[in-house]
């Protein structure tokens, strides 16, 4: 799967931010090139902050694992929350000790290898065996993020 499918497919899923920082919009240098997803029906970053899903093209100096700074290497991070988690990597986020192997394989469902205790998965470059999973992944997250969003609002 390609950057663009994947932005494609978060934003069928409707009302989604999508914020793709770039020099000149007063976001840090570090996120240029990265893309962030937030539930919001009115155009707004949340209250919260927290995006539901985010792809990254580079490694950051706290987040190295990955190895995202090979050529045409990207990542999907997803908060999955904890009963996907559990899913896919057969622990509970808080008792994780080992993140899933090796963070830097390529097309492998993973908790993420920083944010794996707030119950974030991640795929390097999703392809054939994640292309469903991924997807599925990034449905529940925005399900998620929707029932966070409406919750705050107080409607239902």
């Amino acid at each position: 799967m390609s950057i663009d499918e994947i932005i494609d497919f978060i934003e069928s899923l409707g009302e989604v931010l999508t914020l793709r920082p770039g020099p000149g919009d007063g976001s840090p240098e570090i996120a240029w090139g990265d893309t962030f997803f937030y539930y919001a029906p009115d155009r707004q970053v949340p209250a919260t902050g927290q995006p539901f899903a985010t792809i990254v093209t580079k490694d950051y100096p706290d987040d190295t694992g990955s190895d995202l700074n090979r050529p045409g290497v990207f990542r999907v991070n997803v908060n999955a929350g904890k009963e996907a988690f559990v899913r896919w990597t057969g622990h509970d986020p808080r008792d994780i000790t080992d993140r899933g192997g090796d963070p830097s394989r390529l097309d492998t469902v993973l908790a993420h290898p920083v944010y794996g205790s707030a119950a974030w998965l991640a795929v390097v470059n999703p392809g054939r065996q994640t292309r469903e999973p991924i997807l599925e992944l990034l449905r529940t997250a925005h399900d998620r993020a929707r029932t966070r969003y409406q919750r705050r609002i107080g409607s239902h």
